[in-house]
């Protein structure tokens, strides 16, 4: 789930947090880093609950129009392609996966208000009606409700999984990321998911084509892979722990002039990128200044990512020079030396 760029960028928040605020206590930070972490997770699996909640917003709306006295013509015929289709079947139905969401307290039921302002939108989008108006192979079946309604509709045949599944991807990549709403919304939910729902998003996108294949949600891991919880904790540890020491070292390339307009998010990537060249033997040097640089693009100032790799770059040579940077594995060695 969560990847080493993310990973990065949790515990730059923390130790960033930590050391403004003067506190050098490892193992809270610690623990609220990997909270964290697992809070993205859980924003994962929010997401994808979203299907339910608009499927059943469809089904209420043709409720509601069935029971008109004087219904429009639409709302006497109306189309069920949406309400029941496959993909929000599947979430709604898969036990194991309701069960971790509602243990987490995971659900849009208080959020009304979003869920209709991207049930509105979507509505009105091309994707949408192409969705709705376009022929499906699926067997046609009589239309729930339309017996007690007086009505003899016939659903239109409903979708395929893999048809559900790609209308949802336009969802997910048209109706949420830029969503002041969403966003507004999240950021009253949990602090810990500020700026995690653009990455969320993506790994949804990535899952969706397993999902239409194998016919199966899952909770994913928190960590991507095996060594990623070790390498999140160990990071946050030892740059920690050694921050005044990198602090002075990096400052030592600098006049005090320029010491003085350093940007102090500046200086937590760069004691962050000292920590990693020191301390994890299987990682490039080049992998560690990029990341940083790419991370402070987002995090800091528009001169920053010039002003991290000019000045990451200067500390690792000086310490690779001095042995105190070693790397093991093909490829690694030589470090910095061709940069």
């Amino acid at each position: 789930m969560v990847s080493r760029r993310l990973i990065r960028i949790k515990v730059f928040k923390e130790l960033f947090g930590k050391v403004s605020t003067g506190s050098y206590d490892v193992k809270s930070a610690e623990s609220e880093m990997l909270a964290a972490c697992a809070k993205t997770r859980d924003l994962y699996c929010l997401m994808l609950l979203l299907p339910v909640e608009l499927a059943k917003m469809a089904q209420d709306k043709i409720d509601a129009g069935l029971k008109k006295f004087h219904p429009s013509a639409e709302e006497m015929n109306p189309s069920f392609k949406f309400s029941q289709n496959k993909f929000s079947e599947l979430i709604a139905n898969d036990k194991e996966f309701q069960k971790y969401c509602s243990a987490h307290g995971l659900s849009w039921e208080s959020k009304f208000l979003t869920v209709r302002s991207i049930f509105n939108s979507m509505c009105g989008k091309e994707y949408f009606q192409n969705f709705i108006n376009g022929e499906s192979s699926q067997i046609a079946e009589p239309a729930p409700g339309a017996e007690a309604a007086g009505k003899n509709q016939i659903a239109p045949a409903g979708a395929s999984l893999k048809e559900s599944v790609k209308l949802f991807a336009h969802i997910y990549e048209e109706e949420l990321e830029d969503s002041d709403m969403v966003e507004d919304m999240l950021e009253e939910e949990s602090c810990l998911w500020c700026d995690d729902l653009g990455y969320v998003l993506l790994a949804i996108l990535k899952d969706l084509k397993r999902i239409a294949k194998e016919g199966k949600v899952t909770v994913p891991d928190v960590f991507m892979k095996e060594d990623d919880e070790e390498f999140a904790k160990k990071l946050l540890r030892v740059s920690m722990i050694n921050y005044d020491e990198y602090t002075e070292l990096a400052q030592s390339f600098l006049s005090k002039w320029d010491v003085e307009r350093v940007v102090s998010t500046d200086l937590t990537f760069i004691v962050m990128g000292i920590a990693e060249a020191v301390n994890f033997e299987t990682i490039p040097l080049k992998v560690t200044i990029n990341e940083y640089v790419e991370i402070s693009k987002y995090y800091s100032t528009p001169k920053s990512k010039v002003f991290v790799n000019g000045l990451l770059d200067r500390v690792l040579q000086k310490l690779q020079s001095e042995g105190k940077i070693k790397k093991a594995g093909r490829g690694l060695v030589g470090g910095l030396e061709q940069n």
